[in-house]
């Protein structure tokens, strides 16, 4: 693989994204070039994945350190606190992909905000 694929593997780690041969690109894959010449593709995740609640996901799971399905229950209800902060649940559909990304059920997301909102008072 080429050098610039090394360079940009965190950056690609983090979005979601891989390297692939130039030769080997798709349609919808961004060509990077060195001196000239395509040097390396890349394929970014699909729609679903770059979703603005994706990101903070990712993001959240960045700062605990964690995939959150892996978490313990804890961190999961700090997750929601994280992510309910972020405004991720002003989303459509956003308990439910939120509940998915927990590995937990819708209910158990309603739960935790239950929670945090008595927590509040």
């Amino acid at each position: 693989m080429h050098p610039l694929a090394n360079a940009i593997a965190p950056l690609l780690e983090h979005v979601g994204g891989t390297a692939v041969p130039a030769a080997e690109r798709e349609p919808g894959d961004i060509v990077l070039y060195w001196d000239g010449a395509p040097a390396v593709a890349v394929r970014l995740p699909g729609e679903e994945l770059t979703s603005a609640l994706d990101r903070i996901i990712r993001a959240v799971e960045g700062e605990l350190g964690g995939r959150l399905p892996d978490l313990p229950r804890a961190d999961k209800q700090r997750a929601v606190r994280l992510l309910e902060e972020r405004g991720a649940f002003s989303m459509r559909k956003s308990v439910e992909t939120v509940a998915k990304a927990l590995g937990v059920s819708r209910f158990t997301v309603y739960n935790y905000l239950n929670r945090e909102q008595a927590d509040r008072t």
